[in-house]
């Protein structure tokens, strides 16, 4: 039975819950419910339902598709040379990172290939000796974690030196003036102006064949043919002998630097009259059009190969050497011009992911605690500024700002402990989440060492498999725990109606998704 509390908190928000799920629905606003359950739709199936199937689909972080349960990469290990591939937690879901933990353990790991997800053969393989052969390197395996969908997982960085290809003759990557469609999320932090991060459509020879041969989407400081505004990096086309922010050599002034630490890059070139430019934040919820119109003269009709680049130019790395860094998370090719509508739906679904920085429960971070129970993955652990009770409900695109700040807590070291942490509210400064006759409470520090430990919990791995779990630091036994959507602390048995067995580990465990606030 619902609480009075809770259908009181969901109207005052307005949020009837199956309104919000039309809503989600409508706007392909899909989120992982947890990397160890399926996702309900991925970018190739938002795609695929525009008209415009993925035919090269990657990521070293999670399946690009809901129904995806094969290997997303491979990694080789400088001990033995073995190698192993890294599959997803389940179908749909996030990178298996901890099988690449515990192969990698002790010694030196790279990333040898990122298999395609569509099945078509276009794994991207690194482009040097025991790879496709060639000049370049493969990229370490472990420089940069991220939590994506509030689990672990890991990204492809690439320094200058490493580079990955794929070509197959029968992959159906578009070739000639065939239209396409491309996005990547990649980040603003870690980018030069060395030629060429790019992914997308190459040459199958590894040379610059001229111009058009090449549609792939540039992300870099690299300013091409001088006269660019701002600092970068930004989202350019690759069309070969240049890189274009526009539809001409001279500098588009509606180009943005996006400088976010995950940045959505999308292309699309109908390979005879037009093209489209669009970059965002990889955790907003729409796009920015940098460019659509024309195709910069002499590049249309398109004379596309149908190859895949990941990490430099098309004229490399057979005997020469990349000069680009960047960070590859996800990405895909499709075939056809995709709407406006998809590719926003793309962005929101990107978004709704929650892309973080490392580990997302490190002090200093912001983070909003969602729900993993079946019933409840819309909610989020949050205050409810009438009453200083901590429920879940639910937060949406279309949530007020208050109740976005209501549901997002910084992380602070643990006030009893500085190993654990302690959630102190993001628009109630000095508050915290502390518990009290074993309900949570927001409620102001008032510096006693009975609140401190209170106030203090211990991240350790999700009891359903996925996630997180905060245990209490005074009473181990107990996790944070939602039942009747309010919070406790409660046991996995007892007797009390909240430590009821039943969906006890999947209630006690919750994603660290992106802040909305």
């Amino acid at each position: 039975m619902v609480s009075a509390l809770h259908i009181f908190h969901r109207l005052r928000r307005g949020l009837v819950v199956p309104l919000a799920a039309v809503a989600l629905a409508f706007t392909g606003l899909v989120a992982l419910s947890g990397a160890s359950q399926a996702a309900a739709q991925g970018p190739c199936d938002i795609y695929a339902a525009g008209g415009t199937p993925c035919v090269a689909a990657h990521s070293t972080t999670r399946a690009l598709f809901a129904s995806y349960n094969g290997p997303l990469y491979q990694v080789q290990r400088s001990s033995d040379s073995t190698l192993q591939n890294i599959g997803v937690l389940s179908a749909g879901g996030v990178a298996n990172a901890a099988a690449q933990d515990s192969f990698c353990a002790g010694t030196v790991c790279t990333i040898t290939r990122v298999y395609d997800q569509t099945g078509s053969g276009n794994t991207l393989v690194y482009q040097g000796p025991g790879g496709t052969g060639g000049a370049a390197t493969a990229a370490s395996a472990t420089t940069e974690t991220v939590t994506v969908g509030g689990t672990k997982a890991y990204a492809l960085y690439i320094k200058p030196g490493n580079s990955y290809f794929a070509y197959s003759s029968t992959g159906g990557v578009p070739t000639g003036s065939s239209p396409e469609g491309e996005y990547m999320v990649t980040s603003g932090t870690h980018v030069n102006n060395g030629c060429c991060f790019d992914y997308g459509n190459t040459e199958i020879d590894h040379k610059a064949d001229g111009n058009g041969a090449m549609d792939a989407i540039n992300f870099s400081t690299e300013c091409w043919f001088g006269g660019c505004s701002g600092t970068g990096p930004w989202v350019q086309a690759d069309l070969e002998n240049g890189l274009f922010s526009g539809g001409s050599k001279t500098w588009n002034p509606n180009q943005v630097s996006e400088t976010s630490q995950f940045v959505t890059a999308m292309l699309k070139n109908d390979g005879t009259t037009q093209m489209a430019l669009q970059g965002a934040g990889a955790q907003s919820r729409s796009l920015t059009k940098l460019y659509g119109g024309s195709l910069p003269s002499g590049y249309n009709p398109m004379h596309k190969q149908g190859a895949v680049i990941l990490g430099s130019g098309g004229d490399c790395c057979q005997t020469n050497h990349n000069a680009s860094a960047g960070t590859f998370y996800e990405g895909a090719m499709v075939k056809g011009y995709p709407s406006d509508a998809t590719d926003a739906a793309v962005q929101a679904n990107i978004a709704a992911v929650g892309y973080v920085t490392g580990t997302a429960l490190t002090p200093g971070a912001r983070v909003s605690l969602q729900a993993t129970t079946s019933c409840c993955t819309s909610d989020y652990l949050q205050h409810d500024t009438s009453v200083d009770k901590v429920v879940i409900a639910p937060v949406n695109s279309s949530s007020s700002t208050t109740d976005e700040a209501d549901a997002t807590w910084i992380v602070r070291p643990g006030l009893a402990n500085s190993n654990c942490i302690s959630l102190e509210s993001a628009n109630a400064s000095g508050s915290y989440l502390r518990h009290y006759a074993f309900e949570l409470y927001l409620k102001p520090n008032d510096r006693t060492s009975q609140f401190a430990a209170d106030a203090t919990f211990c991240p350790q791995p999700g009891n359903s498999g996925t996630g997180y779990s905060l245990q209490s630091f005074n009473y181990p036994a107990k996790y944070i725990r939602h039942h009747d959507f309010t919070a406790y602390i409660a046991s996995n048995g007892g007797t009390n109606a909240w430590d009821t067995t039943s969906l006890w580990r999947q209630d006690t465990t919750w994603l660290a998704a992106a802040p909305w606030s």
